[in-house]
């Protein structure tokens, strides 16, 4: 399935209205942190939020399907203003269906970013399937676009920027920011 012309990722990223990530090996490096109290840890990459930030207030709908339960996931994609987000879902294709038939998107406008086995059956239904650098092998296969970054460590960030690029809001972006210093480096 993996796409190998950059040109043709571009396209497919130019439709997209609504990105769903998966957690553990995507928006963290895959570690679970278990304290002694069985409280669970996970961490969140800076620059990913950011990220997903900037392509939510450029008008994409995200959403975060993962096979795993936690509380510290339910408050990051709160400070995110992530608000679609399904936990414990081991099979992840039936609420990935629900989810854009209740948003009204069609499979071609979304775009899916994993790391592991279970996220196949959804990356075989969207318009962008993306995995992670260290993904499963098999999971890369499978992928439209391969991040240059790992899991946790500004993946996620390298597919919101691809789809702001592709979708020509990047650059407003950048020099929104660039503008603000005044001086040049």
């Amino acid at each position: 399935m993996r796409v190998n012309s950059m040109q043709e990722v571009l396209e497919r990223a130019k439709h997209i209205r609504l990105v769903i990530f998966d957690v553990d090996g995507v928006l963290t490096d895959g570690s679970l942190y278990l304290g002694d109290d069985g409280q669970e840890y996970k961490a969140f990459h800076s620059r990913d939020g950011h990220g997903m930030s900037m392509l939510r207030d450029s008008g994409v709908t995200l959403g975060v399907i993962t096979g795993r339960r936690s509380e510290v996931v339910r408050i990051r994609m709160q400070s995110l203003g992530i608000e679609h987000v399904h936990q414990g879902c081991r099979d992840k294709l039936p609420v990935f269906r629900e989810l854009t038939a209740g948003l009204g998107i069609e499979h071609p406008q979304v775009a899916y970013m994993g790391d592991d086995l279970m996220d196949i059956p959804v990356m075989r239904c969207v318009g962008l399937a993306a995995a992670v650098a260290d993904a499963h092998p098999v999971v890369r296969g499978y992928a439209h676009w391969c991040t240059p970054s790992p899991g946790g460590r500004g993946a996620a960030r390298d597919l919101c920027e691809l789809i702001l690029r592709a979708q020509g809001k990047l650059e407003a972006l950048l020099a929104a920011y660039i503008g603000q210093t005044g001086a040049a480096p």
